[in-house]
């Protein structure tokens, strides 16, 4: 089963900055065992890795269709992976490894920039988010940079920059307005 190529979600490794990040480290990190320090996933979380230097490595192959295909999935975001291409740059904690920081060498935000916009080009309508604006993100910091900021920055529309739906917008405020009104409703 194939599904459309919808998401390109940025992330960080988590990693201190300057700490050189290896393709075999992520794989280890993903799929080795829990009880040997790994998450026990069946595949890595992230398609392409940007090393300190700005080179660009692919740790899952995929083709440039519009969709992604079963062997084309990484695990990078829960809910999202079967429509995603996840990619990650090493760095995005401070050197004490203390607080999320934005780390990205000039190398990397050359790469970065260059990446996302071929990926726009080859795919028009896919929307880029950072891993802290997915539903399931469950108060991640990850990538540590704002990304809609850093897109607009350098060229992206607004019509492939992730947007929170309006929906869940809605319901905070339904929900704001209700207790609000259940207050006043108590004084009265």
């Amino acid at each position: 089963m194939n599904n459309k190529l919808n998401y390109l979600v940025l992330h960080c490794t988590a990693t201190p900055e300057g700490r050189p990040v290896s393709k075999d480290d992520i794989i280890r990190w993903h799929t080795s065992p829990v009880n040997q320090g790994g998450r026990g996933w069946n595949r890595p979380g992230y398609a392409d890795l940007v090393e300190l230097d700005g080179d660009l490595v692919n740790i899952i192959p995929f083709n440039t269709d519009d969709f992604v295909d079963q062997w084309e999935i990484s695990n990078g975001v829960v809910g999202l992976n079967g429509n995603s291409r996840h990619i990650v740059y090493a760095g995005g904690m401070d050197k004490e490894n203390k607080s999320p920081k934005d780390t990205r060498t000039k190398e990397q935000l050359a790469t970065l920039e260059v990446y996302v916009k071929y990926t726009i080009k080859r795919h028009p309508k896919i929307l880029v988010l950072g891993h802290n604006e997915a539903p399931n993100a469950h108060g991640k910091a990850c990538p540590s940079f704002n990304v809609g900021e850093w897109l607009r920055s350098i060229g992206v529309t607004e019509a492939n920059i992730y947007h929170k739906p309006v929906v869940e917008e809605k319901k905070e405020e339904v929900a704001a307005t209700t207790v609000e009104t259940n207050s006043n409703e108590a004084e009265a």
